[in-house]
């Protein structure tokens, strides 16, 4: 669970909400009319710029802004040192008993259990890699495109309100609720887009990064493994992915 996606979103909602409280009725501020434009229409723009399986797909990959369980680089990297000395010990056979936290790491190191070419492992698991960062980076292009077109949608609202309202000026009571429609669907967008899309777009990429450099730190150190290469050497190499002030303090502590 990323708390701070949870507690931003709650947050960001319940501050808004609150001050709408405090202000006055809160009934005021829900308008059918206004969410049908800002919300169906927004919907149905987004759609029109990706395809409906892709369209689909992005509530599922939008689930790993909330749900997305991260294994930090040094764990990998000391994982990946203790499978080396394993190999180096009892060959790569002995790898299949092994428990492994990392799905992507598992499956690699079946792959080597099998006894596929190293060429074979690396394909396929790049394959495996570069899927995902496309899955990724389609989730976060349909959630970016939601906060653009969300406050355009709420702009084209308060125009509608406004030529109803400046249809009707003669008839004093249908004066409030258009301009509650040209107002609210302006509110709509722009809290649509502030509040949910756009961080979730921001938080995806950033998730397909990080998920990227796990990936090809664990595929460089199977295929490191594979070669039968030091577990020291394995180690020093994999280091390099880490930031440069973690290094060092990674090879202080060992020293």
């Amino acid at each position: 669970m990323d708390i701070a996606t949870l507690v931003g979103l709650i947050g960001s909602f319940g501050i808004i909400i609150s001050a709408i409280v405090l202000g006055g009725s809160a009934g005021m501020f829900i308008n059918p009319p206004s969410l049908l434009i800002v919300v169906g229409g927004a919907t149905m723009v987004v759609l029109m710029k990706f395809t409906l399986s892709g369209f689909l797909g992005a509530g599922k990959v939008a689930a790993k802004a909330f749900m997305f369980k991260s294994t930090s680089l040094e764990e990998l990297i000391a994982e990946a040192v203790e499978l080396a000395d394993a190999a180096r010990k009892g060959g790569l056979l002995s790898l299949e008993e092994k428990e492994v936290s990392n799905d992507f790491m598992q499956g690699g190191i079946q792959l080597l259990v099998d006894g596929h070419d190293p060429e074979v492992v690396k394909t396929l698991l790049s394959k495996d890699k570069n899927e995902a960062e496309t899955r990724h980076e389609l989730g976060a292009e349909v959630f970016s495109a939601l906060g653009t077109v969300a406050p355009a949608m709420g702009m084209i609202g308060t125009l509608v309100g406004l030529v109803q309202m400046l249809a009707n000026m003669d008839d004093p009571k249908s004066i409030g609720p258009a301009m509650a429609v040209a107002l609210l669907t302006t509110l709509y967008g722009a809290m649509i887009a502030t509040m949910i899309a756009e961080p979730i777009a921001d938080k995806l990429t950033r998730r397909r990064d990080e998920e990227a450099t796990s990936k090809a730190l664990i595929i460089d150190a199977l295929l490191a493994i594979q070669a039968g290469q030091n577990p020291r050497v394995i180690e020093s190499m994999l280091k390099n992915y880490l930031p440069e002030g973690k290094r060092g303090s990674s090879e202080a502590a060992e020293g």
